[in-house]
């Protein structure tokens, strides 16, 4: 199990947790250089956050490699806001695999949000980490969600909730 000794601030996640990443991707780099990762998907966001930065994006610019932020909330940013429009659309997402793009007040689309599985309505928000668009970000998490959470990070989860660490000899 990793130790994390800094608290977790809202909308500052990335200070708290890139570090640990950032030094997994390394270690993995340098023990099996033969699995060198595509691309990473990061639970949490990318360019849809208050700052414009997110974990996701932290994490790819510090590694280099492409990243996406997959997340299970909406955060409240450029005038975004779960207001009832929202819920409709939301309940516009008939289909596995539907989206919707995330547009601020400020007429820029932050992220997509995606009806991940055919058996669950809660959405997942989806926005650009790294060296990734955000049409390709959304067709890579949804080519690995068998649930509404992308195996990548479901695996991950579980894992964390058996006590077993996410990253090996961490």
């Amino acid at each position: 199990m990793v130790a994390v000794s800094t608290p977790y601030v809202a909308g500052f996640l990335a200070f708290r947790e890139v570090p640990v990443l950032v030094e997994a991707v390394r270690r993995l780099q340098q023990e099996e250089p033969a699995l060198q990762p595509q691309v990473l998907l990061v639970d949490g966001n990318g360019l849809l956050h208050p700052r414009g930065f997110g974990v996701a994006c932290h994490l790819g610019v510090l590694t280099g490699l492409p990243c996406i932020g997959v997340a299970k909330n909406l955060l409240q940013v450029d005038g975004l806001v779960k207001d009832e429009l929202h819920r409709e659309q939301i309940r516009s997402l008939r289909r596995e695999g539907d989206t919707f793009p995330l547009t601020g007040s400020s007429g820029s689309i932050l992220g997509m949000v995606l009806r991940s599985s055919k058996n669950s309505s809660r959405p997942l928000y989806i926005s650009v980490g790294h060296k990734v668009c955000l049409e390709t970000a959304v067709r890579v998490v949804r080519s690995c969600c068998r649930y509404r959470i992308p195996e990548p990070i479901r695996q991950v989860r579980q894992q964390r909730s058996r006590g077993r660490p996410a990253v090996q000899g961490c």
